[in-house]
This record gives C-alpha cells, structure tokens and sequence, in this order.
C-alpha cells in the first residue's frame, strides 16, 4: 500500500492495527473486543496486547485477532515498566503502522513505549480522586494527552477535561455498545432459573463492582423496598474489588440484592427485568445504559458524566449520590407499569438514533487510514 493510492483510504484501509488495554473485567474489555472482531472481519491485520485474563474473559483470538499477552495493571504498580518494555519490543517485531490505547494506563504504557508510528488513545473514564492520587492521574492525563496523535473521547466532558490538559487533536468517539446475545429462554424460564416469581418487580443493573458505580447506596436503598409488596428483588452482574464489602452490606441489611458475578447472558437478564438502574457517581457512554434503552427496558440513571446527553429524554434520571431521589423514582416506576412503557418507548426511539458497532469501525477505519496516509 503506498500513500499515492488514494483508494486505500477512503474507508477501505486494512493495514496493521496495534490495540492495547490494561486489566478489564467490563466496559473497556467489550468494546476493545468488539473493535477487534469487526476490524479484522473488514481486513485490518489487528494484533492486541493486554493482560491475558483479558484473553480468558473476551477472547480476541476468537474474533480474528492475534494475542500477545502484556501486564498492565488498572492501577500504577512498580511492574509498569516490563509492560513498557514488552510493548516496546511488540513493536518493533510486529510494525505496526497505528496504535491504538484504550483507556489512560494503557495510554501511559504505550506512550512510554515511543511507538514510531501514530498514537490513538480512547479515552474512558475521569478521574474520581481527590488529592495526591487526584494529581498523579491529572499528571498521566497530560503525559498521555501530548503523546498522542489523537484522543477519541467518549463524552462531552472528557473532551473537556482532554483539551484542557494539552491534547493536540481531540475527537469525539461514539463508544457503542456490543450487539446483545439473547438465547430463547423465555422471561420465565430466566425468572425461574434465578428464583424469582413472575409478578415480583426486578430491577437490573450491570457494571464492575466498584465505588464508582454507586452500589453502596443502591443496596443501603434497596433495603427500604422491603416494605413493597411484593417485595422486588435487585441484581447486580459484575465482579470487582467491592464484591466483599458489598456482600456484607446485602447480609446486614437484609438488602433483596443478588449479586450475579459477571454474567454472559445480560440479553437474557434484561428481558427478565422491569427496570433497568444505573446508580454511579460518573459514567462516559454507559454500555450497559445503551444495552437496556436498546433492549425496550426502561431506564433509572444518575444524570452524570456522558449520561443525560447519551440518553436524552429515553431514560428517568437522578441526582448522583441521592439515596432519596432514587427512592423516588423507584418506587413511582416500579408502581406505574404505563410510565415505564412509555419510558421504555422513548428510550428504544433514542436507542435507534445511536451508532452501531459497524458505523464505529468505519469510523475508526477512516482515521487509521488517515493517521497511515500522513506517515506514508
């Protein structure tokens, strides 16, 4: 392929594509997954570096994609720079001509890594802590936003955040949820397997058990919902470093919270649910917001982060961190199954005005090739 053969930009591009991600149980791990397969079915050559429980969980190789197992950890830790080093030595042995980090450790690793060839970095999430912690994230956001060739946010407010660090070219990026797999249980018989009777309300929410989610509130709220009749049961899918702390919080509280550990049939659980719930301190473009308004389920969000523009007026939002706001809008949703009908219509007319998948990769296509022809 050479630079003078306009033919191979225009959206057609299938070059070398390098992604790298750091430690991911959820959001990020999906959407790189779901890149990578739709990137190499079009003919992108993609080669993924990351932990290789990231391998285990998503399986990239699967989608088309080669593995090269590489430790980066979610938090700073001493061993950054092997990851540093391995990605360094990827580099030169694979050539690629674009990297593409997803999420701010992965940005660090590669941008210290030097690559030769352009640098994307994809933007997920902002940071949520306060003092020294606080300023050595604000510090890797600079370091990673003057790296980069471009950054793809997924929000408004990130776009702000990586303007105000630096950040030469930045981009807003639609980061689209993966396509819901349902099997052909009924709502029934995925009621039943998890215990619950039909007419018992079911509110649903998905994410890494993490404090930014807002899963301490929403099980010390849940526990008042024990004086409705019937009393509804709430699940939580998703694994993290808050699973003890909150398990503990379910038992004392006599909390009707299920923790479901991470989950493959979220289809499945929605379609069992009368309510979708979001309750986190901050969120970009929530996938498991888009799966819900997707899946015709009503949704109870915190109007936080890329939330309210993502949703519009297809979901009931909240204050963030308002325990009795979301007692409000819980009990007036769960009492009133018109309001979620027509709350569920709304939310599947915003839905279909998102981009898919598809339209993600050309997108993406289109800056690599953008990106390849400038270093061509």
């Amino acid at each position: 392929m050479t630079a003078d053969d306009d033919s191979d930009y225009l959206g057609g591009w299938a070059g070398r594509a390098m992604l790298v991600l750091a430690s991911s149980t959820g959001g990020i791990g999906a959407h790189v997954a779901g890149m990578a397969g739709r990137l190499a079915a079009s003919g992108v050559e993609v080669l993924v570096c990351g932990p290789g429980s990231t391998e285990k969980q998503f399986r990239f190789t699967e989608r088309g994609a080669s593995f090269t197992p590489v430790e980066i950890p979610a938090n700073l830790h001493p061993s950054d720079m092997r990851a540093v080093r391995a990605l360094r030595q990827i580099m030169v042995r694979d050539k690629p001509e674009v990297v593409h980090a997803h999420g701010l450790r992965a940005g660090l690793a590669a941008a210290l890594a030097r690559p030769t060839v352009p640098l994307v970095v994809t933007w997920h999430n902002a940071p949520l802590r306060n003092g020294l912690r606080g300023r050595m994230h604000t510090l890797i956001e600079r370091i990673v936003g003057r790296a980069a060739d471009v950054t793809l946010c997924a929000s408004a407010d990130l776009e702000d955040r990586a303007k105000a660090v630096g950040a030469k070219d930045v981009r807003f990026f639609p980061v689209a949820a993966p396509p819901l797999q349902r099997t052909r249980r009924s709502r029934a018989a995925v009621r039943a397997a998890l215990g619950i009777a039909e007419g018992v309300p079911v509110g649903l929410s998905v994410g890494r058990l993490h404090p930014q989610k807002g899963y301490s509130m929403l099980v010390t709220v849940a526990a008042r919902w024990r004086d409705l009749t019937p009393v509804p049961r709430i699940l939580i899918a998703g694994e993290g470093p808050s699973y003890l702390d909150l398990a503990a919080q379910v038992s004392e509280l006599r909390a009707p919270v299920t923790l479901l550990g991470h989950r493959n049939d979220v289809g499945d659980l929605l379609a069992a649910a009368d309510l979708a719930l979001v309750t986190s301190v901050w969120e970009a473009r929530q996938l498991f917001a888009q799966e819900a308004l997707t899946a015709g389920v009503p949704l109870l969000a915190t109007a936080v982060g890329g939330i309210p523009e993502l949703v519009g007026d297809g979901a009931e939002l909240i204050e963030a961190s308002n325990p009795d706001a979301l007692d409000r809008a819980f009990r007036k949703l769960i009492g009133d199954p018109q309001a979620r009908a027509e709350l569920a219509q709304r939310g599947s007319r915003r839905a279909a005005t998102w981009p898919n998948e598809q339209a993600a990769v050309e997108s993406l296509r289109n800056l690599y090739a953008e990106l390849a022809k400038r270093t061509g």
